[in-house]
């Protein structure tokens, strides 16, 4: 009996580390949900993200974000798949783009989902104009410095699945934010160009920069995104996506939008409700931009409710992801045509 022991202790002395050791862990990259963290492991599906969340419930923010700097533990494969090569070992392409700032400015490309997919990707107002301005506190809320923190994240989104993407406004300087309060500066240009004062002035510059980049970018699917931080409804929490009167793909595309934050929404704040409208408008913008192009009004950022989703950057990050899944999404119903 004695020596029965002495046995399972050998054993368990050597198969214990071995399962703990196989626990993999890992770091999440700025800007990744749960989804593309794992696809990092070859862990795809709604399987092993139910199997992430319940492994690290604790270690989650708020809506299951992903927090920088937290480790995490990665599902291990099922019995019946053969584990395949990790990011470490596996071919990856690299990219750079320094308008996300120092820290965020190499980013890897994780997929291919995206390839063969051209973005043009604006900013509502900056330069001379900072749009709408809302009060918390003793902090003003400039609707430029937002609406351009969540173009550049959407941006980084789709370059991580091997889209082409043009920033229409950028500012060399601010990168990526994690502030609440994102500080104002007049320093943004249409791609290097002063931003007139003159509003139409203003718009036609930026559909003239769109339409030159147009006529050279080879790929069939082609997007626009204008995104704003001001609708009309200052009492409500209303989403509002604008499509061109006369584009059907512009139609689909808001509609896939507004379905995808209808989705998350429910799941994720079920007793929020979500008020988004999707409606045809003949916005400057839309009329005179060549590509296929969606207008999007994030609430208001003079409503204290809508403050609170767009200065937290988790929740700045939780926007641009599903904005990028209703991309991802549209694309593949382009691909079936």
């Amino acid at each position: 009996m004695k020596h029965k022991y002495i046995i399972l202790l050998i054993l368990l002395f050597f198969v214990l580390p071995a399962n703990l050791e196989a626990q993999e862990k890992a770091y999440p990259k700025n800007g990744e949900g749960i989804e593309l963290f794992l696809k990092r492991f070859n862990r795809t599906g709604s399987y092993y993200q139910k199997e992430f969340i319940r492994l690290n419930k604790s270690k989650l923010g708020r809506n299951n974000m992903l927090i920088t700097g937290v480790k995490y533990t990665i599902p291990p494969l099922k019995e019946d798949e053969q584990p395949a090569k990790s990011e470490s070992t596996s071919k990856r392409r690299k990219g750079y783009e320094p308008l996300f700032g120092k820290n965020l400015a190499s980013y890897n490309v994780e997929s291919n989902e995206l390839k063969g997919a051209c973005f043009y990707l604006v900013s509502g107002h900056g330069g001379p104009d900072p749009g709408a301005i809302g009060k918390m506190g003793n902090h003003e809320l400039h609707e430029d410095e937002y609406a351009y923190d969540i173009i550049l994240r959407i941006a980084r989104n789709l370059m991580i699945r091997g889209a082409k993407v043009h920033i229409i406004i950028q500012d060399s300087k601010d990168g990526i934010r994690n502030d609440m309060y994102l500080k104002n500066s007049k320093r943004e240009t249409c791609m290097g160009k002063a931003i007139p004062l003159n509003q139409v002035r203003r718009l036609q510059q930026r559909c003239d920069k769109i339409n030159q980049l147009n006529k050279s970018d080879k790929e069939s699917y082609k997007r626009a995104l204008f995104i704003h931080v001001d609708s009309r409804s200052r009492s409500k929490q209303t989403d509002v996506y604008f499509y061109n009167t006369g584009s059907r793909a512009s139609r689909n595309l808001t509609n896939t939008m507004k379905n995808v934050f209808q989705r998350k929404y429910a799941h994720h704040q079920p007793g929020r409700g979500f008020r988004g409208t999707v409606s045809k408008r003949d916005l400057f913008v839309l009329r005179n931009t060549t590509p296929v192009a969606a207008f999007i009004e994030l609430g208001n950022i003079q409503n204290k409710y809508d403050q609170q989703r767009i200065v937290l950057s988790n929740n700045r990050q939780a926007l641009a992801n599903w904005i990028s899944e209703a991309f991802v999404i549209d694309y593949k119903n382009y691909k079936k045509k």
